[in-house]
């Protein structure tokens, strides 16, 4: 039992480090995944512009193709195009127009925003989880210097 004392501090301060070195690891690994997550949010946050892009210019189209049929119904009914019904169809559509595009702009930019605050709130648990780790290494340490203190009084 004599050699188990002699040795016990210098297994309970390597087992000490070697928990320190492991929550050390663990916390930055943690962290390092909470930073990738927080990348992957900004980089969906940017995907959204081009999604927009792509949307608005789907929209463009249909509506350029409703504005070529409306002008041609009308005109085959032989409706004058610059006045009366005619025009009040023109402006409605152009009024649907601007509110449908404002719309998906508007969209788009709450779902940036959700998104970037995702990424924020991933780089705060990194920062958790970094923290939580050096609070475990002090624990150790803290732990072992008491069972170390135990042992030598």
């Amino acid at each position: 039992m004599a050699p188990f004392a002699a040795a016990a501090p210098y297994i309970v301060g390597s087992t000490a480090v070697l928990g320190m070195a492991q929550a050390d690891t663990i916390g930055k690994f943690n962290e390092d995944v909470s930073n990738r997550n927080a990348v992957i949010k900004e980089n969906e946050a940017k995907i959204l512009d081009d999604k927009l892009k792509l949307d608005l210019s789907r929209f463009y189209k249909a509506f350029e193709k409703l504005e070529g049929t409306t002008n041609v119904a009308l005109a085959k009914s032989g409706v004058d195009m610059d006045s009366g019904t005619a025009a009040n169809i023109k402006l409605s559509n152009l009024y649907e127009k601007e509110k449908q595009v404002q719309m998906m702009k508007y969209n788009t930019e709450i779902a940036q925003s959700q998104k970037l605050e995702e990424a924020n709130f991933a780089r705060i648990n990194g920062q958790m989880a970094r923290m939580n780790a050096r609070m475990q290494q002090l624990q150790i340490a803290s732990s072992a210097s008491s069972s170390l203190l135990t042992m030598m009084g």
